[in-house]
């Protein structure tokens, strides 16, 4: 693989990643099987659980999250996490933005120390091990600053978590093309 292609792929990720945190915040307020007055639309994540809408989007972030940093770097990781916590701030309905935020800032972060010392030998362990932490740490922060209560705690654990599950085989996928192709993580 080229480092062309790399640093394009890279960027798609970035794009996607970054996409997610807007989609995220429509999503509360916009998608779901039913909406709280004066709260989070919400989605059936498992039999008899539901979570806020854009955990499902939060959790393809963390997992993209990874994905810039193995095509691009370490820096540009961290530069998209401060630019992320940035637009989340601004895209984020006034009542949320300290916990949309502080949030995504926090569990990116988080993210980041987990999967850096664990992806160069084990990828797919990184991704998994890492999404854990954020999703948690995202979970446990946005809903005790947005709504003073851990009520869709499992909800949101859990939606993150399919996210997370239903990457895997792409992850997967792409560390066997690397390996193929000869290419290291950036």
């Amino acid at each position: 693989m080229t480092m062309t292609r790399q640093k394009w792929e890279g960027g798609a990720c970035l794009i996607a990643f970054i996409a997610c945190i807007p989609l995220a915040n429509w999503m509360i307020g916009n998608v779901g099987t039913f909406c709280v007055p004066d709260g989070p639309c919400l989605i059936p994540v498992a039999p008899g659980l539901d979570a806020p809408s854009g955990v499902l989007m939060i959790g393809l972030a963390l997992v993209l999250r990874d994905l810039v940093q193995r095509r691009l770097g370490k820096a540009w990781a961290l530069g998209a996490i401060v630019a992320g916590a940035a637009l989340s701030a601004i895209v984020a309905p006034p009542a949320l933005v300290v916990a949309s935020a502080a949030a995504f800032l926090l569990s990116e972060l988080a993210d980041f120390a987990v999967y850096t010392p664990l992806q160069a030998k084990r990828l797919i362990l990184a991704v998994v091990a890492s999404s854990a932490v954020g999703l948690v740490i995202d979970s446990v922060v946005f809903l005790y600053l947005a709504f003073g209560s851990l009520d869709y705690l499992a909800g949101q654990v859990v939606g993150k978590a399919l996210m997370v599950v239903i990457a895997i085989p792409f992850i997967w996928w792409l560390r066997e093309r690397d390996r193929k192709l000869g290419m290291a993580p950036a």
